[in-house]
């Protein structure tokens, strides 16, 4: 079709096509969208994502393996003499730690509640990311991704109850009725406090994301009626069964801490540990990001899968390293350390989301700004209790192990010998045999 170079009048052009539509028996029904998904997810970048995790984990494994294994597989046959520690190998420092690495921490109810709620939202995101890999959460039903994590939450409220007393009773703690109710309220209600404040902006600005407030005031219902007696079931089953049986016994003074180096300090220790796991999955936090606020649509499941295990193995690894470190410093404050280090991955997710909000996007208004940050602190908040738990359990687990393989000697104390108690007669003289008979009688 030839058009002029200047027309007259304005040109109409009909635009048109036709689709047909051909049965194919090939694909399945659960990964219709695959060639979708892949094409908008870009697949290649995740999977170097994926693989830079990995390289990650596979270069913490191999530091775990070559620092620990050298060391650790000969403590069953080191017996340590706790007369002279002076004499203790450096590479076994930590063996002299012994009757305090068990010793209970510091506000140890907080802490247990700390741990059940991170072990409820792991379990929730596994079984999410597991049932959306299987295809039951579909771009066809996007509502249903926070559908899914808000039916298990409320429905898993029983293991929260479970790993939170019985570590609380392992602290040596008694009221477990009072632990199991700041486990279903504390961390679920600052995450509702949270959302109300954001859910209240929307009405302000007359938003028509806001959720109307008789729809709002239902939300709890589920939380109070249902997770809060799983969660107190949990409990009772915790607090009855055995707690942790501690391998050594604790002593009665604390030992004095000599003085750290700068690379063992507290500080030092959260940064390193908390960016190595950020790092692992900054690639797909980035596509998170994209597809929550740039409305992209988000179905490659597989690959929030793959980290998600490769963010597990990557805050147990770093956890271990570092608590063996400071062990050899011989100091033996690891309980809320361990915690505290893996945890410390969500300050660097919380500033990612800040360097996202200023490098990515271009959100205008008050209220928009306000969203924007309150969710990534409500981000930050879930991944500082999930990775939390995680370096936790993994260095509980490793700390049992390492001093159930150690053997300690006592010399035994210098006394004085007990002089032989022999009978004296008027005399002067003794008579052993009438002594052991008991016939000698007082004069």
């Amino acid at each position: 079709m030839g058009v002029k170079d200047r027309l007259d009048d304005n040109l109409d052009i009909v635009y048109s096509y036709s689709i047909s539509f051909e049965e194919s028996n090939s694909t399945k029904w659960l990964s219709r969208w695959d060639y979708i998904s892949y094409e908008l997810s870009n697949a290649k970048i995740q999977w170097f994502s994926t693989m830079n995790s990995f390289i990650i984990v596979v270069f913490l494994g191999g530091m775990l393996a070559l620092v620990l294994l050298r060391t650790l597989r000969r403590c069953g046959a080191q017996v340590i003499s706790m007369d002279d520690p002076e004499s203790v190998p450096k590479h076994f420092r930590w063996m002299l730690v012994h009757e305090d690495v068990f010793r209970a921490p510091r506000c140890g109810m907080l802490l247990s509640v700390f741990l059940g709620s991170g072990a409820h939202i792991g379990i929730v995101a596994f079984l999410t990311l597991l049932l959306a890999c299987l295809g039951h959460i579909s771009p066809a039903n996007p509502g249903s991704l926070a559908t899914y994590p808000m039916v298990l939450f409320v429905c898993l409220g029983t293991p929260a109850g479970y790993v939170s007393s019985h570590f609380y009773k392992m602290f040596g703690g008694k009221r477990w009725i009072e632990n199991a109710l700041l486990t279903s309220l504390l961390c679920p209600g600052i995450v509702f406090a949270l959302c109300s404040i954001l859910n209240v902006v929307l009405w302000i600005h007359d938003s028509s994301g806001a959720i109307p407030f008789m729809t709002w005031a239902t939300f709890p219902i589920p939380w109070l009626l249902v997770t809060t007696p799983l969660v107190f079931l949990g409990a009772h089953l915790g607090f009855k069964c055995c707690a942790f049986e501690q391998t050594m016994r604790t002593g009665g003074t604390p030992r004095e801490i000599p003085k750290q180096r700068c690379v063992t300090r507290p500080v030092i220790g959260l940064l390193i540990g908390g960016i190595l796991p950020f790092g692992s999955i900054i690639i797909q936090l980035f596509f998170t990001l994209r597809s929550i606020w740039s409305h992209q649509m988000y179905s490659t499941f597989e690959f929030p899968m793959l980290v998600f295990v490769l963010l597990v193995i990557t805050c147990a690894e770093i956890t271990i390293m570092l608590c063996y470190f400071h062990l050899l410093a011989e100091d033996y404050r690891w309980v809320w350390r361990s915690f505290l280090t893996s945890g410390f991955t969500a300050f660097y997710v919380f500033a990612y989301c800040v360097h996202y909000y200023f490098n990515k996007l271009a959100i205008t208004g008050a209220a928009s700004i306000v969203i924007y940050f309150g969710v990534s602190v409500i981000m930050a908040f879930v991944f500082f209790l999930f990775t939390g738990t995680v370096g936790f359990l993994s260095c509980w687990w490793f700390v049992g192990k390492i001093f159930s393989a150690v053997k300690y000697t006592t010399a035994a104390p210098v006394t004085d010998p007990v002089p032989e108690q022999v009978a004296v007669d008027e005399e002067g003289t003794y008579d052993r045999d009438e002594e052991r008979q008991g016939m000698l009688s007082d004069k």
